[in-house]
Parts: C-alpha cells; structure tokens; sequence
C-alpha cells in the first residue's frame, strides 16, 4: 500500500462521502473514492491500493475543489503506483513453466527456453540472453524443480562472493560468519543470536546492490542484534544510500519470490 498525505485548504462542504470521484492524468482517467477523516485531522491522505483502487480520506469540511486540487497534485504518483501495481499483477500470474516466460536472475529478466533431448542430460544453463532448461520430456514440475535447484547453486556462489568482499567493508567483524540458504517466503535474510547468517536464494534474482544491502544488513545485526541507532549508525557508514536500495528491493519483492 501507498499512501501520500497531503495539507488542503478547508471551506464548509455538505458532501461527506463522494464515492467514485474521477480526474484525468494525461489521457487515462483516474477514478476514486472520498471517504470522511476524523474531525480535527486536517490533512488529505491518498492510499494507492495492490488492487488499483484509489481511497482519498479528506476533512469533513475539505470542499470538493480542494479534495481533487489536491489529487490532481499527486497525479504523476497517483499514476505511477497504478501502473506498478499492474505491472505486478500481470508478472504475479502462476507460472507454468514452458518457453516464453521469463524469470529474473541479477536483476535482470531472461527468457526461459525449455529444450526436450531424450538422450541428454538434464540441465539449466544461462546461455545468449535465455534459461535453456534441457528435459528428457517436457513437464512444467521438472522444469520447475530444475531451475529451483540451478537457483539455489547460483544463490551460493553468489553469496559467497558478495559477502567476502563486503567483509572488508565491515571492520567490526572479526571472523567469516557461517552461511546459510533456507528458502523463507517473507524474509530475505536473518542473523542468528551465535553469528550465523541465513539468506533467501530468491534474493540470486534481485541486482547485486540489493544483495549486498540484504549482506550488510545482516552483518551489522553481528555488532546489533536489535535495529537500534548503532545499528542505522552501522548501516549508514556501509551504505549510505541504503534506504534507497531497500526500497528498490521492497517494490521488486512480489515478483521475485513468486514462482519459483
């Protein structure tokens, strides 16, 4: 959900709900519903919601004129979010596995290209922009399991990497942390009370940087277990621009941990 808050200009108004109220951004029309706030709050809210429905909470006695002057305002994000969330919802479709999908690894998407060899072996390999899976049959669960698998040995490899050199970064830790992959559905990483970090191998398919942000994090919850001031003051000297990054990670985290 997204929301942005907005200070209005109040004058009396008899109207206290107006459902379906609609303005024009460009050549789309937005449409959405006012809904009354409580009295004394004097600012206009504007929620974009995962359904592309649009809610704007307004004063009792915003008029109508200051109700949509403030939409209006907001229109290139009111816009944004809309095609965010529609972009999500056409990525957020079950897979089925079969040449033409794509599937993120780094950042980046590639077109899955599923190979039927009888005689071969069974494999994924990342070759000329695509994901060749080769089945001896073609099955939507065995290419599934397969890319699961390649997905996971990635995730290692690439874990390892980052965090090696990210631990010359971080010079309060002493020693190599032990390191994990357990498949979470709502955490991208954590840190254990003894120092062992664990990682999501969905996170192979976000961008490095996001990576490391997910690395640094963790490796600061070794200095601070609790998300304190020390451990912003932390994560701050690491990456200055981490709050950007997470939020990057944050509006990309629905496609990367559907499917597989």
């Amino acid at each position: 959900m997204n929301v942005a808050i907005i200070h209005p200009c109040h004058k009396k108004s008899s109207n206290r709900i107006q459902p379906e109220r609609s303005f024009c951004y460009g050549e789309e029309r937005i449409s959405f519903e006012r809904f009354d706030r409580k009295t004394g709050v004097p600012r206009i809210l504007i929620k974009v919601h995962p359904n592309c429905r649009v809610s704007v909470f307004a004063p009792p006695d915003a008029t109508d004129e200051a109700v949509l002057a403030a939409v209006k305002k907001r229109g290139h994000w009111i816009n944004a979010q809309l095609n965010k969330f529609h972009q999500q919802s056409m990525n957020d479709a079950p897979r089925r596995y079969v040449s033409g999908e794509t599937h993120y690894y780094l950042g980046k998407q590639y077109l899955l290209k599923v190979l039927e060899a009888p005689a071969s072996k069974q494999s994924v390999k990342l070759l000329r922009g695509k994901l060749e899976v080769s089945v001896r049959q073609k099955n939507s669960e065995k290419v599934c399991a397969l890319l699961n698998d390649w997905y996971k040995t990635r995730a290692k490899d690439v874990f390892v990497e980052r965090l090696d050199v990210l631990l010359e970064q971080t010079l309060w830790v002493d020693q190599r942390p032990p390191l994990r992959l357990q498949t979470m559905q709502t955490q991208w990483g954590s840190c254990s009370v003894n120092g062992r970090i664990t990682l999501n191998p969905h996170l192979v398919k976000a961008p490095r940087i996001c990576i490391d942000y997910v690395i640094l994090h963790e490796l600061c919850h070794l200095a601070e277990h609790n998300h304190s001031e020390l451990f912003y003051r932390l994560l701050k000297q690491v990456m200055p621009d981490w709050e950007s990054v997470k939020t990057r990670l944050d509006g990309i985290a629905g496609l990367l941990l559907s499917g597989v």
